[in-house]
């Protein structure tokens, strides 16, 4: 072929396990609104960096490491980590991935969450606990766009791999994994009903 793509971005998307989701989600859902009654902190934190939401992410953001709920999910995770990391020929041969941090997302109406990166670990996800019928999903960037320059906008009709934003629904039951570095945002939410999600990072060594 005269044209070849070089250098992609790969998003991954797959159900955590193909039985039991929704009383996982169940289970998740009453945990994480636990977690927000309890966290005082990070609901003052919320206040003034997440309005209208509520995150754990600068309060308890180890949950697997004092959750029973958590620490299985880890171990669910992690395989889908690891099945990423071979698609991205990554070489961790004699290496260990870890789960460095994992924390809630609590999305009532208006919530939103700006364009962000995740520094200091190699691949970052979430994990979809609640997604009402209308959620925002999970909107990335292309990498090159503050390089595009002179470059003329796309057609409307682009294919999608062409395209410089590309979003995911949010999907209960579904793990979303990318590279670290990939800028990401959720829009705010539109719906009446809470969108409830956790998110992580992992490192390797």
């Amino acid at each position: 072929m005269p044209i070849r793509a070089w250098f992609p971005t790969f998003v991954y998307c797959e159900p955590l396990q193909k039985n039991g989701l929704a009383r996982l989600n169940t289970d998740l859902a009453d945990e994480c609104r636990r977690l927000r009654d309890f966290d005082a902190a990070g609901r003052r934190w919320s206040a003034k960096n997440y309005p209208g939401g509520y995150t754990s992410y600068a309060s308890m953001n180890e949950l697997h490491r004092f959750s029973s709920t958590f620490a299985e999910l880890e171990k669910k995770l992690d395989r889908h980590v690891r099945t990423f990391a071979r698609h991205l020929d990554m070489d961790l041969r004699g290496k260990k991935i870890r789960l460095t941090d994992f924390w809630v997302n609590i999305m009532p109406p208006t919530a939103a969450h700006s364009l962000h990166l995740h520094p200091l670990s190699f691949i970052s996800g979430t994990y979809y606990v609640a997604t009402p019928a209308g959620c925002s999903g999970l909107k990335f960037e292309d990498p090159r766009l503050e390089r595009f320059m002179a470059a003329p906008p796309k057609k409307s009709g682009a294919r999608r791999d062409n395209q410089v934003h590309v979003t995911y629904p949010a999907e209960a039951g579904n793990v979303i994994l990318f590279e670290s570095w990939l800028r990401h945002e959720v829009a705010a939410n539109r719906v009446a009903d809470e969108r409830i999600s956790v998110s992580f990072n992992y490192n390797w060594s």
